[in-house]
């Protein structure tokens, strides 16, 4: 079955081929860093991992770009309020952000391109820009002209007779009602206080949008495969790339565009007024694993709407406990007898994941399919009719699975000395039928992240998630 995708500029589910066979150039709208990502951030950025790593399953070379922004309104407001450089204030959550990303496995990308270090092809493309008649200088900066593109709203189908003819809009960020003539370079003022650049289009910084043009274009190409990002920026961040980019170009920017819908808290949108605001921090500070949360995340299908529940959040730590014990239980087979019904079990495995996720990326069909292999294989192995051949296949399968999903151990964990100390303890403590301090050790043991499990073939330990 062939790969196929939403896309968003056509409406129509298509057959994804990429511009270099086997080959995939995606670019994925990353952070403002003016502050620490929070889970609705995540869910675009796991999203962006789950398309990056299944590409990968599929057999692609991927190279991805994912920008930092570490110049816009925001920033500069902040800086000005704090009295501090600009680097020493993006810096902190830049490097928050990869702690952050390490945290919930998410793949790290072939590019972080920040724009502070691309204004000289920020300035090159605007230049080109106001040579062809795209863009026009007022009140010392530089606005782009839709009315000179046509094609304007075919991402977010917005009409042009929609536009406010003449208007001017300079705030990074605007709603649908203020759709004009956009800022490519903003002249400076007191306001930008310390922050600015001088260039060829004079005193000033760039405006949000042609950063990513800039950049994508740079370690991408004029026309790459796969734009991505949350149904925020179709616009007007991403309508306006592609005006300022075609233009530019005179191509097409992205073959194909992908957006993810919003996360919402307990029904609720996400608000700090409301108190339900999560950074990833705030939630591992109530106990949770960052592994459970993404795979909350990535459970519901990217277009559908994300209803964030801390009862939710408990049920992806189940599913993730579910897998880890399984594959470990897979380990301890050792029958002699393959099993008839196993080799159907797992074709139907392997099926039924690709079919899933090349059908838009349904990772909830696919985690479907996984846990229905789970049960059944648990099934054979409870009724011991599963080989340790087909234990083997059956593990090589969960960490196929896993290159996707992302959520296992990647490696065996050796355990500090003074927690095996506190585990050989305790099994001293049962030898000498002391199971006041067995227990006693169990529930320290439990308080520093270790689960111990008592197993016919003696005491096994997992961290707790």
């Amino acid at each position: 079955m062939a790969l196929r995708f939403i896309n968003t500029r056509t409406r129509q589910k298509e057959e994804f081929k990429s511009i270099d066979d086997g080959k995939v150039r995606m670019y994925t709208c990353g952070p403002t860093i003016y502050d620490f990502a929070h889970i609705g951030n995540f869910r675009a950025y796991v999203f962006e991992d789950l398309l990056r790593r299944y590409l990968k399953y599929r057999g692609y070379e991927v190279t991805q770009v994912m920008n930092l922004t570490d110049i816009d309104d925001k920033i500069i407001r902040s800086v000005k309020e704090q009295n501090i450089g600009l680097k020493d204030y993006t810096n902190q959550f830049k490097a928050a952000f990869f702690e952050d990303l390490d945290a919930l496995g998410i793949e790290r990308a072939e590019y972080y391109p920040a724009a502070t270090d691309h204004i000289d092809e920020m300035v090159e493309m605007i230049q080109k820009l106001l040579t062809k008649g795209h863009a026009y200088k007022a009140d010392g900066s530089v606005y782009f002209k839709i009315s000179s593109f046509p094609q304007y709203g075919s991402l977010s189908h917005m009409k042009l007779e929609d536009l406010k003819a003449g208007a001017r809009v300079a705030a990074d960020e605007y709603e649908k009602d203020s759709v004009s003539d956009f800022a490519l370079w903003k002249g400076w003022d007191e306001a930008d206080g310390p922050v600015f650049w001088e260039t060829p289009l004079g005193k000033g910084r760039p405006g949000w949008h042609i950063e990513c043009s800039a950049m994508s274009t740079k370690y991408l190409g004029e026309t790459f495969d796969i734009n991505t990002g949350g149904v925020d920026n179709i616009f007007p961040h991403h309508e306006n790339e592609i005006a300022q980019s075609e233009c530019a170009s005179g191509k097409t920017f992205a073959n194909y565009w992908m957006h993810c819908e919003h996360l919402i808290v307990e029904g609720t949108k996400m608000s700090k007024s409301l108190g339900n605001f999560y950074t990833l921090r705030d939630i591992t500070g109530k106990g949770y694993s960052p592994i459970a949360v993404r795979y909350l995340l990535l459970s519901t299908h990217y277009r559908q709407q994300l209803n964030f529940t801390f009862a939710g959040l408990d049920g992806a730590k189940a599913a993730v406990e579910r897998l880890v014990d399984f594959r470990r239980n897979l380990q301890a087979v050792d029958g002699d007898t393959d099993s008839p019904e196993f080799p159907a079990l797992l074709e139907q495995a392997y099926t039924g994941f690709q079919e899933c996720l090349d059908d838009d990326l349904n990772a909830s069909g696919a985690l479907g399919e996984v846990f229905n292999f789970v049960k059944e294989t648990n099934r054979l192995m409870a009724d011991k009719k599963l080989s340790t051949s087909d234990a083997k296949q059956a593990v090589e399968a969960i960490d196929k699975f896993d290159t996707v999903i992302g959520v296992l151990p990647q490696a065996e964990e050796s355990l500090d000395d003074d927690i095996q100390k506190l585990i050989d303890d305790r099994l001293a403590a049962r030898q000498d039928k002391d199971f006041a301090k067995a227990d006693s050790i169990r529930d320290q043991l439990l308080e520093m992240g270790i689960v111990l499990e008592d197993t016919a073939k003696g005491t096994v330990w997992k961290r707790k998630l």
